[in-house]
């Protein structure tokens, strides 16, 4: 199964909320094992699942039970993005609405939003995390009022929400959360939903040009095809992870388990801009690293466990990776909690 990633522009609006807000950023980083530095690499693209480990550590941090809340109150508009452009670019909001929704997964893998007109509303199936995650009370909570200040800042302060349904519970502070999104919330509801009136998807853009639209939404389209292309670096660190404590991990033997040519696996890989020997290299390092800093695994249990045949192989080949024997990675990294070997 295909591991599921969001765009590293989400991560990114959470850091500038974070620092609004006065939040310890270097805290929460050392946490998770990352700097400034990789929130603003370039295509960067993080584990959905590590949304689960991400709040929770922005909760240990700030010391805020309603962190999530809090932090959307001060997220940026998502600006500079290929989907503000095909809604700007748009007639009117509901027609960029219609189009974004076929590039969704720019902004998640795991998006898979829809939307309905219901009477005089009009709402949106906010299905934009996995299962686990849809609840996650701070991200839920988080990612809708980023929604709605994307919304405002493309219909000129326009878009309200008049209902917002979520699927986690709250046992105490709802009150709250009605003050802070300005409309009516349920709780505990069958999926996350974002309800608003009908009226607003005829809110024409100011900025409308058929021109812009055809090449934004080409854009766009290469954007997807890009993704698509990488989908098959996934495929190989699932068969690689399988393979590894059998020795045989080969292009062939990969390209094999693939049902695939192992030519057409390295051709597919060249479209995906890296190599078998990279991608097998990568996995070996994030592994690694993974192991020596959240378990008391013996060096040469983890030689075996990264598939290399000798001791003296792995310790050159991680001072290379990382300019660091794997003892000094290990007296270095273990107490944080390393995200980002899940990156």
């Amino acid at each position: 199964m295909q591991e599921l990633r969001d765009a590293g522009v989400m991560l990114r609006l959470i850091y500038q909320a974070m620092k609004r807000k006065g939040i310890d950023t270097d805290a929460i980083f050392a946490r998770l094992g990352v700097d400034e530095d990789y929130v603003y690499t370039e295509q960067l693209r993080t584990p959905h699942s590590a949304q689960l480990y991400f709040w929770q550590v922005v909760e240990d941090v700030s010391g805020d039970s309603d962190a999530g809340l809090h932090l959307g109150q001060l997220l940026p508009a998502y600006k500079g993005q290929v989907l503000e452009y095909l809604f700007l670019s748009s007639p009117t909001f509901g027609e960029g609405l219609r189009r974004a929704q076929n590039y969704q997964r720019l902004l998640s893998d795991a998006a898979n939003t829809d939307f309905f007109i219901e009477g005089d509303e009009a709402c949106m199936v906010l299905d934009a995390a996995s299962s686990e995650v849809s609840r996650l009370r701070h991200f839920n909570e988080c990612f809708v009022q980023g929604l709605i200040t994307f919304f405002r800042s493309i219909t000129d302060d326009s878009f309200y929400p008049s209902r917002i349904e979520f699927e986690h519970q709250r046992e105490h502070g709802q009150e709250h959360v009605i003050d802070v999104l300005g409309c009516d919330v349920i709780f505990g509801a069958k999926e996350n939903r974002l309800y608003f009136p009908a009226t607003l998807l005829s809110h024409a853009s100011p900025h409308a040009e058929p021109e812009l639209l055809d090449l934004h939404e080409r854009f766009a389209s290469e954007q997807v095809a890009r993704l698509e292309k990488k989908d098959i670096v996934g495929q190989v660190e699932r068969i690689v992870a399988e393979l590894l404590d059998s020795g045989e991990v080969t292009l062939d033997a990969v390209a094999e388990r693939l049902g695939i040519k192992p030519r057409t696996l390295r051709t597919r890989l060249t479209e995906a801009e890296t190599s078998f020997n990279q991608v097998l290299a990568d996995f070996r390092y994030r592994l690694a690293r993974q192991l020596l800093a959240t378990t008391d695994e013996s060096i040469d249990e983890i030689v075996y466990l990264t598939g290399f045949s000798e001791p003296s192989t792995f310790y050159r080949a991680f001072k290379r990776w990382s300019s660091m024997t794997p003892i000094e990675y290990r007296k270095t990294a273990q107490g944080k909690d390393a995200m980002v070997d899940a990156m």
